[in-house]
């Protein structure tokens, strides 16, 4: 059993702990992030921001009548970046391009999630693919100094995007949910953009790729995909990127709703939730449970406490409930482990020693071996990993 549950100091309204990363509490025990979450549903204008938005948009379609797209829509295929395509695209017509880095864990569904959407929208795709030799150096190396393997995911997602924006020579990137979501890095208060040093201090947990080059000893070219664009390249094109999230309320059930209905997208089981329950959050990884056992082993709590905080905010359950289901659920080993290790090459030890070694205070040490291990995916015989 997990003794952080007991000894962890938690938010007094929702389930998260003193560990989650920005977090504080406040003289009633309440956390920092649903201070911002009261910002969000009592404070904000929402209809004046929508129209801040439509201003952008009416801006750069005015100033760009002669470019190709009106814009560029990141995109995995998750709930996120799937409803924000659909509603530029149908809510607020404009034309995208899509570009898309495709990390090396996109699940079956997942890819026919992509699919169908781009055919059912009538988009132009961009999918991008950075060498697999080089991923796997990258996982690892994050993962001993950050206790964090998705690094290249993290820049390649963000840097990407941006690169293709000054080759193409169009000036908005519209993102999916704002980071008030779930961190304090910035607040619902504020009309947050995606630029640098939100790339640099949040998405790549300050390692730079001329950093990686080093650490793995590669040339700067292998890390081309990874290189955030120079401030002077990005105002030359006047790049804008924004998340759709700070100008519209997110609802992630509501919006994962719509695009079932509207774009056929598939729910899916997810490691590290409840068991046997489908659902729409972070379906589209292999990896997602190993992120989350990385973040048990490191802070004391997984995805459960996660859920069930945002279960709490929108009113579905209690904060008891939610602490129930944490007790009942959250101490888990997941399957796809023993994939993740012959990716990196390396025991479950080896491992082990990894993680502890990142391990955040006041949370405390587990003993791996006394963790059970959860049921595979539906599809994780299906995953090609070399």
């Amino acid at each position: 059993m997990n003794d952080n549950f007991n000894d962890l100091q938690r938010c007094t309204k929702c389930t998260l702990p003193i560990t989650w990363e920005t977090l504080n509490f406040d003289q009633d025990g309440v956390c920092n992030i649903c201070r911002n979450w009261e910002a969000k549903t009592e404070s904000v204008d929402w209809k004046e921001r929508e129209k801040i938005l439509l201003k952008i948009l009416a801006d750069v379609k005015d100033r760009n009548k002669d470019s190709e797209y009106d814009c560029i829509v990141p995109f995995s295929g998750g709930k996120d970046s799937t409803y924000t395509l659909y509603a530029v695209v149908r809510k607020y017509g404009l034309k995208p391009l899509v570009v898309s880095f495709d990390h090396g864990f996109y699940r079956p569904k997942t890819i026919e999630n992509r699919s169908r959407t781009f055919k059912k929208l009538g988009v132009d795709v961009i999918t991008f693919t950075p060498n697999w030799k080089i991923v796997k150096k990258l996982m690892l190396e994050s993962l001993i100094r950050k206790g964090d393997f998705c690094w290249h995911c993290h820049s390649g997602v963000f840097s990407y995007p941006m690169q293709i924006a000054v080759k193409f020579n169009i000036p908005l990137l519209i993102w999916g949910e704002g980071g008030g979501e779930y961190e304090t890095y910035f607040r619902y208060a504020e009309l947050e953009e995606t630029d640098e040093w939100k790339y640099n201090r949040r998405i790549i947990m300050g390692m730079r790729a001329e950093d990686m080059a080093g650490f793995i000893n590669v040339e700067m070219r292998d890390l081309s995909p990874f290189i955030y664009p120079s401030k002077e390249k990005l105002d030359k094109v006047g790049v804008k990127s924004l998340p759709l999230g700070n100008y519209i309320q997110w609802n992630q059930e509501e919006f994962a709703e719509t695009i079932r209905k509207e774009l056929g997208w598939n729910y899916d089981k997810v490691e590290s939730l409840y068991p046997d329950e489908l659902g729409f959050d972070k379906i589209e990884c292999m990896m997602t449970g190993m992120r989350d056992y990385i973040k048990y082993l490191k802070r004391g709590f997984s995805r459960i406490t996660h859920r069930t905080t945002i279960d709490i905010k929108q009113g579905r359950i209690s904060r008891d409930e939610g602490l129930t289901l944490i007790r009942k659920y959250e101490h888990r080993k997941p399957a796809s482990l023993s994939i993740f290790l012959k990716i990196l090459d390396l025991s479950e030890d080896e491992f082990n020693g990894i993680c502890l070694n990142q391990l955040i205070p006041p949370a405390k040490a587990v003993d791996p071996d006394t963790i059970p291990t959860e049921k595979k995916l539906w599809d994780q015989d299906l995953w090609f990993i070399e």
